[in-house]
């Protein structure tokens, strides 16, 4: 039996590769024949760097940084052998992970450390960069980055006097799982302020502060990005690289499993096993669980979907995958869920349970 793994990061309670080892462990004991291959996965949010800088062989640079509130943190990000490519996950500067629930506040938030990062890349020579963005506390348009740029937004203009991207060339690829626009009903400030600690007074807030930068942008730059598809990826940082950066979106499902010739690696398979922390519909909208079954689907290769929570089961079968299943029974707490031991115990018992075929329907 010849098994894939590829399941996304499982936020606030298991990476990629430790969802991944989870799963493995309970095949093992199920099929102790099986020829299993785990790769770590991310579509540019938390755990981004680890699965980009595998598939590119990157070495890792440490570096101080300001969180979202401007204290100094030590974040990470990868180099490729050659020097010449970074890849920089925002969420290790700027994630609302690093803030504790009663600090968030994308009012103050700032996206500073985000900048700190591509600034501590270019100082090491780097004239690539590839950016993941997700999981960020910031709803700011990408501000604080620019000013770590050297790129000052001032009242009504844009001083770019002293940007370290004078002179330069950088290419930047940005590797996003969402398509909203800055402003508007499907805007950053809308739908993601609102988790990051947004009353209903503060979205209505940075909406008007990002339609304002938007506004100052276009004026000083003769473009205008606030419509692009991810612009309102990280709270405008999306926004702020395309306007700014000259940057290229690419959803990050996608670029990271060419990079990994995925396809090449699915072929042959007789069961792919994805996953991520929640399912629902918005996993159709491009996230890496869909991205993974699609190409799993081309190459007549099943697709089991595992998550913490599921939600709009049908509609994820219906969209291709094989079965859906929730690792966690109805009446968890969800405490008990986000355990760390608890979560790889169930992910085990769901390996276990996949590799001896114990699930309705299977076809594999």
């Amino acid at each position: 039996m010849n098994i894939v793994i590829a399941i996304d990061s499982m936020k606030g309670c298991l990476t990629s590769t430790q969802a991944s080892h989870a799963v493995i462990s309970g095949i093992r004991q199920a099929r102790p024949d099986a020829q299993v291959t785990a790769i770590p996965v991310s579509d540019g949010g938390e755990g981004m760097l680890e699965a980009f800088g595998a598939a590119l062989q990157c070495s890792a640079i440490t570096a101080t940084v300001h969180d979202p509130l401007m204290r100094p943190v030590t974040a990470q990000y990868g180099i490729t052998p050659d020097g010449l490519t970074a890849v920089i996950e925002t969420a290790q500067a700027c994630g609302l992970t690093l803030l504790a629930p009663a600090e968030r506040d994308p009012l103050v938030a700032t996206s500073r450390g985000a900048g700190d990062l591509i600034a501590d890349a270019m100082r090491h020579g780097c004239t690539r960069l590839i950016v993941g963005l997700g999981g960020s506390a910031t709803v700011d348009g990408g501000c604080g980055m620019l000013e770590a740029l050297g790129i000052d937004i001032i009242d009504d203009r844009v001083d770019t006097t002293h940007s370290l991207l004078n002179g330069r060339q950088i290419e930047v690829i940005v590797a996003g799982d969402v398509s909203n626009p800055l402003c508007g009903t499907d805007g950053a400030a809308r739908v993601f302020g609102p988790q990051k600690g947004a009353t209903p007074d503060m979205v209505f807030t940075l909406e008007r502060r990002l339609s304002q930068l938007a506004d100052l942008t276009a004026q000083a730059l003769g473009t205008d990005h606030r419509n692009s598809p991810g612009a309102g990826a990280a709270g405008g940082m999306g926004f702020a690289l395309m306007a700014y950066l000259n940057a290229t979106m690419r959803p990050g499902a996608d670029l990271l499993l060419d990079l990994l010739d995925f396809d090449r690696q699915v072929a042959g398979a007789d069961l792919v096993i994805t996953g991520e922390g929640s399912a629902d519909r918005q996993t159709l909208m491009g996230k890496l669980p869909l991205c993974v079954m699609r190409r799993a689907r081309a190459n007549g290769v099943p697709t089991v979907l595992l998550a913490g929570r599921v939600g709009d089961r049908q509609a994820l079968l219906d969209a291709g995958f094989t079965a859906v299943h929730c690792i966690n029974p109805a009446d968890s707490p969800l405490d008990q869920c986000l355990r760390p031991a608890i979560a790889r115990q169930r992910l085990a018992d769901w390996g276990c349970r996949l590799a001896l075929g114990r699930d309705p329907g299977a076809t594999w």
